[in-house]
């Protein structure tokens, strides 16, 4: 709870620092400029692929695949998308990484690599219920 606390106070008070920082070299008026242009650019994005990936879960239910990796895609972009109402250059810079399919891969790469150490660490619990035929 300490880190998410330390997160949303530090945070912002490094975004702010940049902003400023970013205004004194090119004006107030270009650097809230670049802030909108990249929450438009990160908003269209966010739109494209979260349809590209709509379109995969389609396919892979008409297919009958569990579509696990599509959804995780979905989370995400909408994660990406959310940080990217979130004015400021590090976030924008981080829901760009999540937006862009190349960058997206390599983040949910390591988010598998941690979770399978979570689970095999025992911190984390997985438990599947199936149902019987004479459930029905």
């Amino acid at each position: 709870m300490g880190r998410i606390l330390l997160l949303f106070i530090l945070l912002p008070l490094l975004e702010l620092y940049i902003l400023i920082k970013i205004g004194s070299y090119i004006g107030a008026f270009q650097t809230l400029a670049l802030v909108i242009l990249t929450a438009l650019l990160g908003a269209v994005l966010a739109r494209l692929e979260g349809l590209r990936t709509l379109q995969q879960i389609r396919q892979s239910l008409a297919q009958g695949i569990v579509p696990a990796e599509e959804m995780l895609d979905g989370v995400l972009i909408f994660i990406g998308g959310v940080l990217l109402i979130t004015p400021g250059v590090l976030t924008d810079l981080f829901a760009l990484v999540l937006l862009i399919p190349y960058t997206r891969t390599i983040f949910k790469r390591w988010l598998r690599r941690r979770f399978d150490r979570m689970v095999a660490a025992g911190n984390v619990r997985l438990r599947y219920q199936g149902r019987n035929q004479d459930d029905f």
